[in-house]
C-alpha cells in the first residue's frame, strides 16, 4: 500500500534523460488555422465551441495564475463530456487533440489533460511547470483500480502539485488525492518515474501517442 508519503513524492520523483519531442515555447497559435480544420471537420458547430475556446484564452491573458487554472479546468469539464476511447473512436487508447475533443464534444482523461496543458501553455504557464500524470485511481469502497490521466502543476520541481482532473471538478494538492497512485507524468521534455516499484504501463508506447497528438496539433495549428 503506497502511504501519503510516497504519492506525494512519487509525482515528482526520478527523472529520466529522455527528450520527447514538443511544442516550442513561443506561441505558434493560428487560430484561422484551428478555425478552417474544425469547419472541415465538424462544421459550424465545432467552430462556435473553438471559439469560445480562443475567446477563453484572450480574456484570461494577463490573469492569475490561479484564476487561469480554475478557468481552464472548468471549460473543459463543463463542455466535454466523458466517455471512453472504444465509445468515441473504436479504438482501445486514442490521445485526441482539442480540436478533435470539442468537435464532438467527448473525450476521455488524456484529452481532458492534455487540452488543459496547451491551453494553460498558450496563456503562458512555463511547460517545465506542467506535467501530464498517468496514475491508477481507486474507484469507490471497492478500491478497484483503472488508468487514469491528470494534469499537475509544480511550482518548483520539488514541490507538491495541484492536480486538474476531469473526475474531481475542484483544483486539489496532490495530498488530497489519496485515490491516486502515480505511475510517470511527462511533458514536452521529460519522463518522470512514478511512486511504484513495478511499472504498471508502458511508458514508450504512450508517449508514442503523444508525439502523434503534437503531430496532429502541429498540422492543425495548435503550436
Amino acid at each position: 500500500m503506497i502511504t501519503r508519503r510516497q504519492l506525494l513524492s512519487g509525482f515528482g520523483a526520478g527523472l529520466v534523460c529522455l527528450m520527447i519531442g514538443a511544442p516550442s515555447t513561443a506561441s505558434a497559435l493560428n487560430p484561422e488555422r484551428i478555425r478552417q480544420k474544425m469547419q472541415q471537420a465538424h462544421g459550424t458547430s465545432g467552430v462556435s465551441l473553438i471559439d469560445d475556446w480562443l475567446t477563453m484564452i484572450e480574456r484570461l491573458r494577463g490573469a492569475r495564475l490561479g484564476d487561469q487554472m480554475r478557468e481552464v479546468n472548468d471549460f473543459f469539464n463543463r463542455k466535454v463530456l466523458w466517455r471512453d476511447d472504444i465509445s468515441i473512436w473504436g479504438q482501445e487508447d486514442y490521445w485526441a487533440t482539442p480540436l478533435e475533443m470539442l468537435g464532438r464534444r467527448e473525450g476521455d482523461c488524456e484529452d481532458y489533460s492534455i487540452a488543459k496543458y496547451i491551453t494553460l501553455k498558450e496563456l503562458g504557464v512555463p511547460g517545465n511547470k506542467l506535467r501530464m500524470i498517468y496514475v491508477r485511481a481507486r474507484i469507490g469502497r471497492s478500491q478497484r483500480t483503472q488508468a487514469h490521466m491528470v494534469l499537475g502543476y509544480y511550482q518548483t520541481p520539488v514541490s507538491e502539485p495541484l492536480l486538474l482532473d476531469n473526475i474531481i471538478p475542484s483544483i486539489r494538492p496532490a495530498s488530497e488525492r489519496n485515490d491516486l497512485d502515480p505511475v510517470f507524468s511527462f511533458n514536452s521534455s521529460g519522463l518522470w518515474a512514478g511512486g511504484s516499484q513495478e511499472s504498471r504501463a508502458d511508458p514508450l508506447a504512450r508517449l508514442s501517442r503523444w508525439q502523434n497528438v503534437i503531430n496532429r496539433m502541429r498540422d492543425q495549428g495548435f503550436i
